[in-house]
């Protein structure tokens, strides 16, 4: 396949990426807002769109790790091909659809890196990652960021409860869902400062792996302008289903604990962007609610929910390796590869937002009640707060049976 050609098909996959990477992750910024009234759902996903897309052009860093680290260059120069690349995108966007659809808050970095690591494994060998690189830029970062978000949040809602005591504790409560607005806000612009730069990575390494651009080089302006824009308008169609699991399953979120949480992840996600750590935001925003809820009592965390979100950070990065994989060693039969890995991408894309249409999630009910299925063994409920347990059960099993569960929506 003409070398052009396929780095075109290559830059439009890394968009689309971009782009599911925006409304998969638009809970993390948006989704305790939502919850606590702080903001109107449209509203909050148009200011995250919004500072995402300028977020995207406030640092490099994070891209030139991808761009110029992950991968090691050999004799006859870097290692990876646009075709591994192609590969890999192809695992990361499957997984992300896949973890969409079932509502849960996984790692769109980690999606990727799989996707790139389990390509590039197959394509050029394990001698092509930089172990080093992968350890101290992605690996620990992953596992101890959450720890040190969730730590955070738990402190500053302990304080927060206890500005919100005593006689003036009504318009306290209403000054932290004011507050909500500034530090959600701030959560978007660092997750555009952090996310965004991924693609811009993969795509410079793209067109560095082709010869069109200069080893060691960074990003060029038409490629975080058009990332800039993916990742906005990913944000702004709203990743709705996520939002509710991150929202109301997690803990039942007040405006002090929203605060808290969102202020604790944005100092940790900046901190790591300005260090060149590729981080999971949304590993940070779920650890951050969490150490929020633990900080108000932890008994209204809802552990079953978090388990099933830890599990999910585990797999990610192994299974969209796999899924690249499985794609590379396609590919690797020349263009009729590429196109047949084309084709089952876009029969899986397609059926996937088709089966979501059977339980519409969107703006207007993002907040309200799940229904419960107890047939699907591979889901494990949590113990409903008092608003569900209380309801009465519907009459008809049929309703149950169109959604997942409590938080798979």
């Amino acid at each position: 396949m003409d070398i052009s050609l396929m780095v075109a098909l290559v830059v439009v996959l890394a968009l689309f990426f971009d782009f599911t990477n925006g409304f998969h992750d638009t809970a993390n910024a948006m989704a305790t807002p939502i919850a606590t009234g702080a903001l109107k759902p449209r509203v909050a996903v148009t200011i995250a769109a919004i500072l995402n897309l300028v977020g995207a052009f406030l640092s490099t860093e994070v891209a030139r790790t991808i761009s110029g680290g992950l991968i090691r260059e050999g004799d006859g120069g870097i290692q990876i091909t646009p075709t591994m690349i192609f590969a890999g995108l192809i695992g990361a966007i499957m997984w992300n659809l896949a973890t969409w659809l079932l509502g849960l808050p996984s790692s769109s970095s980690h999606a990727l890196f799989g996707g790139l690591i389990g390509a590039v494994v197959v394509g050029a060998g394990f001698g092509a990652i930089d172990p080093g690189v992968l350890l101290s830029k992605i690996v620990l970062p992953a596992v101890i960021a959450p720890f040190i978000a969730a730590g955070i949040a738990y402190v500053a809602t302990k304080i927060a409860y206890r500005v919100t005591r005593g006689p003036h504790a009504h318009a306290a409560r209403g000054r932290f869902r004011m507050g909500q607005v500034f530090t959600s806000s701030l959560v978007s612009l660092a997750h555009g400062t952090n996310d965004a730069q991924k693609t811009m990575g993969v795509i410079t390494l793209t067109l560095i792996a082709a010869g069109f651009q200069a080893t060691g080089t960074g990003p060029e302006f038409w490629v975080i302008s058009v990332c800039a824009l993916a990742i906005a308008l990913g944000t702004y169609v709203g990743g709705w289903r996520i939002i509710r699991t991150v929202g109301t399953g997690i803990t039942d979120v007040s405006p002090a604990q929203g605060f808290a949480a969102e202020a604790s992840t944005t100092a940790t996600i900046l901190a790591s962007t300005h260090l060149g750590f590729a981080l999971s935001t949304t590993q940070v925003a779920s650890g951050s609610i969490i150490g929020a809820g633990l900080g108000r009592n932890h008994r209204s965390v809802r552990w079953r929910v978090a388990g099933r979100i830890g599990v999910a950070w585990l797999v990610t990065l192994p299974c969209a390796a796999a899924m690249a994989a499985i794609a590379e060693l396609v590919a690797r039969l020349g263009p009729w590869g590429v196109a047949a890995d084309a084709l089952a991408g876009a029969t899986v894309i397609v059926f996937m937002f088709r089966r979501s249409r059977r339980n519409p999630v969107n703006h207007t009910n993002v907040t309200g009640e799940i229904p419960v299925v107890h047939h699907t063994p591979s889901v494990v409920m949590p113990k409903a707060p008092p608003s569900i347990a209380s309801a009465k059960p519907p009459k008809t099993p049929a309703v149950n049976t169109e959604i997942r569960g409590r938080d798979a929506s």
